[in-house]
């Protein structure tokens, strides 16, 4: 206690002066004191997260606000976050901010206020995810049948990992990946998250197996010990997870955010175990007796087949029945094959008989088959001739039909050219008259005289043309002496090629003379000179 007088001889009081900061120091000194470990409950009101990392925020109740502090390092070691609104109980000391004239407390832990508080949480956390879709019944995946590789998230030195070990060696030996983590408290949560993460994003053909199957795995505990599970970031990796996940946290009663997530929920651990993968043993008497029934069943087809094979043998004929009828045929045959032999032979020898080639003969055929030649030569050669006039005169009609073609098509122009001329030029004496130029020199230009100047320009052109076709022509050659053979197959070069056609065309300047070649004349020509002689000249 401190006792105050009246006051000085001098009037002043006798109580100590401090400064505003001995002042502020002194009160956390007695602050921190009275209060080195406190735990204060209250509901979370205002929630603050700086760049820093530290947490701010207010504990409430009815009368009175209180605020919070948790430093960075702190704050990653928290067994729950604050949430504004959640009721919590913080653990921590008091001390004061001379800043602002306040006090306040230090966190070092922050928990939920008892199991009605963490359910309304967890409700709330759930309601949440579920309206997201991450609960869907759509999203979960299937459950390998036979995983290969089966990878376990769940702490190493607890009697879960042996349980499950046991059952899934009891059941089918497969290879088990174990991804260490912590099961409660505040690291839980985080680990996990990455340990299912971590797993997805091992490769197919890597030197570690990618799991085909996850199982996430815990014991029994309270809400309190399972809350890791209950975490938002473990609940998204594990339904975003491409490998199928099956939830074992606690026992049958717990039921947790990750559970809902999961792909298949197991009541316990070792339940997961015997989910994973089916009995070898069981596989085994099913594959045998599959194999049984296989063979039973062989077997039994195999019998009846051949039952039905031996009656439908007992059905048929004998075989010798099946061919006595065509071997008493071939034998029939067999004993009528010499004497037609025999036939053939002396029928063949009496027409030879008959033959008797003789000289005589060959000349009367030789003689036979020229006539026939000379009568097919002197009915032939009327023929190519009508054929070639034929052609002469078709040839004749089409030059003259092109020639008053041309001519119509020189005279149209030429006439629409005169028709359109007298209607150009008062035309063109307006628009020169408009354009102030000299009228004269366009009708000079414009005069009929121009398309007869163009034309005679075009019948020099032509007229050249045509002293160029004479004089490149084969008839300029015709007159100085040459003539030009032709039979039906065209123009004949050659002496072989003229005998070998019965009618040949020889075109002088001043006409075509038909001839003969020399061995190809006509019969009453040949009956003329001699039975047995020649044709003497080549006309």
């Amino acid at each position: 206690m401190v006792l105050i007088e009246d006051g000085a001889p001098d009037g002043r009081p006798n109580a100590p002066e401090y400064s505003v900061s001995e002042l502020s120091a002194a009160v956390r000194r007695m602050v921190e004191g009275e209060f080195p470990f406190v735990r204060v409950r209250g509901e979370v009101g205002r929630v603050s997260r700086p760049g820093s990392g530290h947490l701010y925020f207010d504990l409430k109740d009815a009368n009175a606000v209180l605020a919070a502090v948790v430093w960075k390092g702190q704050a990653a070691r928290l067994t729950a976050r604050p949430e504004e609104g959640q009721e919590v109980v913080a653990i921590g000391r008091l001390t004061t901010f001379p800043g602002s004239s306040k006090y306040q407390i230090i966190v070092e832990d922050l928990v939920p206020a008892g199991a009605g508080a963490l359910m309304a949480q967890l409700e709330a956390r759930r309601r949440k995810l579920a309206a997201e879709g991450l609960f869907d019944a759509a999203r979960k995946k299937p459950i390998p049948y036979l995983p290969r590789v089966i990878g376990v998230v769940t702490s190493p030195s607890g009697a879960v990992i042996r349980d499950i070990l046991h059952r899934l060696r009891d059941r089918f030996p497969s290879t088990v990946l174990v991804w260490p983590v912590a099961v409660q408290g505040a690291a839980c949560a985080p680990e996990v998250a990455a340990a299912v993460r971590g797993f997805n994003a091992l490769p197919e053909d890597g030197p570690i197996p990618r799991p085909d199957l996850l199982i996430v795995a815990r014991g029994g505990g309270s809400i309190e010990d399972l809350w890791g599970f209950n975490d938002e970031a473990v609940v998204r990796a594990v339904a975003d997870s491409a490998i199928p996940v099956i939830s074992a946290v606690g026992h049958e009663t717990d039921t947790t955010l990750i559970d809902h997530a999961a792909d298949l929920r197991a009541p316990t651990p070792t339940a997961a175990a015997e989910l994973a993968v089916p009995v070898r043993a069981e596989l085994l008497e099913r594959v045998e007796g599959a194999g049984a029934r296989l063979s039973r069943g062989m077997r039994i087809a195999l019998r009846q087949r051949s039952q039905r094979l031996g009656d439908l043998g007992r059905a048929l004929p004998r075989g010798e029945a099946l061919i006595a009828r065509t071997q008493q045929r071939l034998d029939l045959l067999a004993i009528r094959l010499p004497r037609a032999l025999q036939g053939v032979a002396a029928r063949g020898r009496v027409r030879l008989a008959d033959l008797r080639l003789s000289p005589s003969l060959l000349r009367r055929q030789l003689r036979d088959g020229r006539r026939r030649l000379e009568g097919a030569a002197e009915e032939m050669t009327p023929a190519c001739l009508r054929g070639m006039q034929l052609r002469h005169d078709r040839l004749a009609a089409l030059g003259s039909r092109l020639d008053r073609t041309l001519e119509a098509r020189l005279d149209r122009p030429r006439d629409r050219l005169a028709a359109v001329a007298p209607r150009l030029l008062p035309a063109a004496a307006r628009l020169w008259q408009r354009a102030g130029r000299d009228f004269d020199r366009t009708a000079a230009l414009l005069t009929p005289d121009l398309p007869r100047t163009h034309l005679a320009r075009l019948q020099g052109r032509l007229d050249a043309l045509a002293r160029l076709n004479e004089t490149l022509s084969y008839r300029a050659t015709l007159a100085r002496g040459y003539a030009v053979v032709r039979s039906e197959g065209g123009i004949v070069t050659t002496a072989a090629g003229a005998a070998r056609h019965p009618l040949l065309q020889i075109e002088f300047a001043d006409g075509v003379v038909p001839v003969v070649p020399r061995g190809g004349a006509p019969a009453s020509r040949r009956r003329s000179s001699g039975s047995g002689g020649e044709q003497g000249s080549l006309l």
